[in-house]
């Protein structure tokens, strides 16, 4: 046989559109043509597939190689078709027989040596055949991650060779079984935490509702590790939203090294770009907005971030997903995160600091607030000042707060109702529901509207403080938001809580 054709699958983030691999052997000058919008890693494919071949014991044939990558007009990148290649190469030249091939869907990066090394997007491609009802074969190191969609069948191999003793019926893989994720996570505790009662508070709320939380106070008063403690009093996500945040970080690392169900907790330095963030580059990978879905994005030293990369946040904070949009590509990554983001209140840190005195300007303390823009401010569900806490406090010999299992019982009861109300939590209130959910009588909307006005909140900024108000009758196992809930709600506004 001259001809062999192989299914695989390209990349286009959490996409995995078809490939079919076509592998023409014809007489004629010794060649390797491969055409199909190949780009640099899938056109080295060859030295590798020519290496691989031979160490594995096959005659890599004379003549003339063609290997056609259709649909054409679709952009291929990464080392994921090294392997069908090589299987096309090996079936067209007749050392393998090629009835069964049609049942599978390959992925997978040769080694020199015929090894098989894992390749991102596995998720994507498993979703797909799981579709086609095809078994999907990758290397062992990626199969764990791709036996982990519903109803697929996964077989990992480890060489070209033991995988070709497969496909001719020698010596069967065992199929991949699919692995629990661990239901143990080290998150730091918030017992470790001495005093802060008041943002303690902020952070059970932010948890409850998946609201977004700016922490400011002076330096080392503890804003990273209330920070830290949330993703510890997060429900655990459903199986929909572990699998989409393995996608993502296998389609960012290359693989994923732990099959696990916590909740992301991302944290960037401020130095990172806007394509670190939000997504991009030149092969348009997630970033960290996209790595943080289902979780918390966690941004130390706002004010220090380029403007540009906050303001390129906006958009997903109101959306849920960031768009890359290029000349010849469009991708969308889901971005559902909770924005914890923490700030000195003046550049030297200790503006309104009893212990120590500022030595800022005005005009520097107006130029390093002018830094977060008022739609990104308004973006923000709750602002909480972290004070400083007095040293015999500090060195007492237990901490006196609660443990994070007693506040994620309270989180998990709020959430519960929400689900049970409105199918959501309280941050993807909107439009109609809002003001069915958070107002209850006329009394409620005159306070609110009179404080709206003495606190010039936008529309945007009253409703979030509704969701916030929302949130804290859910935490007391109230049927209606009260005055009081608002009251509370409006309390967490910045002009207020600063």
């Amino acid at each position: 046989m001259q001809l062999a054709s192989i299914q695989s699958r390209a990349q286009l983030g959490l996409q995995s559109p078809p490939v079919q691999v076509e592998v023409d052997l014809a007489n004629g000058l010794p060649s390797f043509q491969l055409v199909g919008m190949p780009e640099t890693a899938v056109r080295e494919s060859k030295e590798r597939v020519r290496s691989a071949l031979g160490n594995s014991g096959f005659a890599f044939p004379d003549g003339r190689i063609t290997v056609n990558l259709a649909p054409a007009d679709l952009p291929k990148g990464g080392s994921r078709f090294d392997l069908p290649i090589a299987l096309g190469i090996i079936a067209a030249s007749g050392q393998l027989p090629p009835e069964h091939l049609h049942r599978f869907e390959f992925l997978g990066e040769l080694a020199l040596d015929g090894l098989l090394r894992p390749v991102p997007g596995v998720l994507p491609a498993a979703r797909e055949a799981t579709a086609l009802r095809r078994t999907l074969i990758v290397p062992v190191g990626s199969a764990a991650l791709a036996a982990r969609y519903p109803g697929s069948r996964v077989l990992g191999a480890p060489d070209l060779l033991t995988l070709c003793a497969h496909l001719s019926g020698r010596d069967p893989l065992p199929a991949q079984s699919c692995e629990a994720p661990t239901d143990a996570y080290d998150y730091p505790d918030l017992a470790d935490l001495i005093g802060q009662e008041g943002p303690r508070r902020v952070l059970e709320i932010a948890a409850a509702g998946e609201h977004n939380l700016l922490l400011a106070g002076p330096p080392g008063t503890g804003k990273t590790m209330l920070a830290s403690r949330l993703p510890g009093i997060l429900p655990a996500p459903d199986d929909d939203e572990a699998l989409v945040a393995m996608a993502l970080h296998d389609l960012r690392a290359g693989s994923c090294s732990a099959i696990t169900g916590a909740r992301p907790f991302r944290q960037p330095h401020h130095s990172s770009s806007a394509a670190a963030l939000v997504g991009g580059g030149q092969r348009l990978l997630p970033g960290e907005a996209s790595l943080a879905h289902g979780g918390v994005l966690f941004l130390d030293e706002l004010p220090e971030f380029p403007r540009q990369c906050l303001e390129a946040l906006r958009q997903p904070l109101e959306s849920g997903e960031v768009r890359l949009s290029r000349a010849n590509l469009n991708l969308s990554y889901p971005a559902r995160f909770q924005l914890i983001a923490a700030m000195n209140p003046c550049p030297c840190g200790f503006e309104g600091d009893p212990e120590r005195a500022c030595r800022c300007t005005p005009e520097q303390i107006s130029r390093y607030h002018n830094k977060l823009s008022g739609p990104l401010l308004d973006r923000i569900d709750l602002f909480t000042r972290v004070e400083r806490i007095p040293p015999e406090e500090l060195l007492s010999p237990a901490a006196d707060g609660e443990a994070s299992s007693v506040v994620r019982e309270r989180v998990c009861l709020a959430r519960e109702r929400q689900i049970t109300r409105q199918g959501a939590s309280n941050s993807a209130l909107s439009g109609e529901r809002i003001l069915l959910h958070c107002l209850s009588d006329k009394a409620l909307k005159t306070y609110l509207a009179a404080a709206a006005r003495e606190l010039k909140l936008s529309g945007r900024a009253l409703h979030r403080t509704l969701r916030v108000s929302r949130t804290i009758a859910d935490l007391e196992g109230a049927e209606h938001v009260q005055e009081a809930h608002l009251a509370e709600a409006l309390a967490y506004r910045p002009d207020q809580a600063s």
